[in-house]
């Protein structure tokens, strides 16, 4: 994406209104420098690796990436679909060097072949201790492997499975459908997504904690202020990994400043009603009679209550908004392709006929696996919206990655899943087109290779809760598809997104619900 030139000053400006005083004098100063050091340079650019993105003299490709972090994800795909073997390595201010990938010789090569080299590193996590310290999602090495072994274990049994189908049923049942229907006596204007985060973080919260938090029931529950917290906590510590330079974000931290301050408030809540509950269930000792996680790892070893919260808090941040954003984008698109979902409950009929049951009624595990077109719709919208966009690493030791791309120690490397869903490349012409079609062979779901659908990772940590999440997405869509009508409102336009660590929609998903069949019990 080749851009006219702006200054960083008029980029800032028109992305926070013409009030000068929401700029900080040390960003300000920053911006002023790159507008004058742009602009009156004679110096040549250097030579740059792609033709969407401009490495300057000494400030390298820093000026491209403060025009256009506020729309990182679209603006970095356009730049590797335009990248030799859509690889795009650039340099900014601080001896940081970035590889940024979508091909998928090297996300195999990272994550499976060469998996020691890429370990996720210091700096990721750091921006992300404070919140989930050294929980499988943000540790390395042995202290990741033991995690890993304990939870690999307790995923793949039938119990934990049965546990968590039985409170998506009950959660679907209870809450879900009461809330929809309400939505639709009232024809009021409902988020769709806030809708989707309450259950989703309810669910989590039950497989988690074995709490039910009750974030459907109500703003009043103490579960729905833990959850506001855990979405500012998630958001700020994402808001890390775009500052410049590091040294702003640890500024404000230093002085409990700006967003620093409200993520070090909401983690302190966050870290308080897991710590309750930890305390209360490692004094009473109950190892056998729940099936949650945090029973689970209990009853595995002795470990000190602070780990067991990093552990929880890292599958909740893995588990919760992973889902809801699925979901929320999965309704968007369908709203836009009324032909799928037509197809979706076409099949839902004929599986519904195959097994005796009645329509309304919540779905059976063989049910779910038999959809194998809603499964292949799913996947579709996971390929175009995945719920993680990207991913960090780090480059231990130099190395050439398969396209002859060289990785210095130390550099960052990364992968971008949201651009790999949108590389011609990859996919082909239709990459742009919402085509389930493309999942299926003979009408049989066809899984395709991790490494170019990087949406649940792949490798030695590929997400072990992948099963599950199809099982949740699979049966609130397919309830919600059969008993209700969803009509996006103001659906002219591609919504926008949020910056944070999940790809959320910007504003919610507005929408008005009917009820498909009125006479459903």
């Amino acid at each position: 994406m080749i851009q006219r030139q702006k200054s960083i000053c008029s980029v800032y400006i028109s992305n926070h209104g013409a009030d000068l005083s929401s700029i900080s004098p040390l960003r300000f100063l920053l911006s002023l420098f790159l507008h004058l050091y742009l602009n009156t340079s004679n110096k040549k650019l250097t030579n740059s690796t792609n033709r969407g993105l401009k490495c300057y003299p000494i400030v390298g490709g820093l000026p491209d990436f403060l025009r256009n972090r506020h729309h990182f994800l679209d603006w970095t795909t356009e730049v590797l679909r335009n990248s030799p073997h859509n690889t795009l390595v650039y340099w900014q201010p601080g001896n940081v060097h970035v590889i940024m990938t979508v091909n998928p010789l090297n996300v195999e090569y990272m994550l499976k072949t060469n998996f020691d080299n890429y370990p996720k590193g210091d700096h990721f996590m750091t921006l992300l201790q404070d919140l989930v310290g050294q929980g499988f999602f943000n540790c390395d090495g042995d202290l990741w492997k033991l995690q890993r072994r304990t939870a690999s274990s307790e995923f793949s049994t039938k119990s934990l499975r049965n546990f968590f189908m039985d409170n998506v049923k009950t959660e679907l049942s209870t809450r879900l459908v009461p809330i929809l229907k309400r939505a639709s006596t009232t024809q009021l204007v409902m988020d769709l997504q806030d809708v989707f985060e309450r259950f989703a973080f309810d669910n989590i919260c039950k497989l988690a904690f074995n709490v039910d938090a009750d974030c459907l029931g109500g703003d009043a529950s103490a579960g729905a202020g833990f959850m506001r917290a855990f979405d500012a906590a998630t958001m700020h510590s994402f808001g890390r990994f775009l500052h410049a330079f590091n040294f702003l974000w640890k500024l404000k931290k230093k002085f409990n400043m700006g967003s620093e301050l409200v993520l070090k408030q909401s983690i302190a809540i966050v870290h308080e009603f897991a710590d309750d509950i930890i305390r209360s269930r490692m004094k009473t000792k109950v190892k056998g009679n729940a099936e949650d996680l945090l029973s689970r790892f209990i009853a595995v070893e002795e470990i000190s209550p602070k780990f067991l919260r990093d552990i929880i808090l890292s599958f909740m941040i893995a588990g919760r908004d992973t889902t809801s954003s699925a979901l929320t984008w999965f309704f968007w698109l369908l709203s836009l392709n009324p032909e799928v979902e037509l197809k979706i409950l076409n099949e839902l009929e004929m599986i519904r006929a195959r097994y005796g049951k009645n329509t309304g009624d919540t779905h059976s595990f063989e049910e779910l696996r038999d959809m194998h077109y809603l499964h292949a719709a799913i996947s579709e919208s996971l390929r175009l919206y995945p719920p993680v966009p990207i991913d960090m690493k780090v480059c231990l030791k130099d190395d050439m990655l398969p396209d002859g791309t060289f990785a210095g120690a130390g550099w960052f490397v990364t992968y971008n899943a949201y651009a790999m869903g949108r590389m011609e490349s990859i996919w082909g012409r239709n990459f742009h087109e919402y085509l389930p079609e493309r999942w299926l062979e003979n009408g049989i779901y066809r899984p395709e290779n991790s490494f170019r659908f990087s949406v649940f990772h792949a490798g030695p940590r590929i997400c072990l809760g992948k099963d599950m999440a199809y099982i949740q997405i699979k049966s609130v869509a397919a309830l919600v598809i059969e008993r209700f009508v969803i009509k996006v409102q103001d659906n002219d336009e591609c919504p926008q997104h949020l910056q944070s660590l999940t790809l959320r929609m910007k504003g919610g998903l507005h929408v008005k619900v009917k009820e498909r069949f009125v006479d459903i019990i």
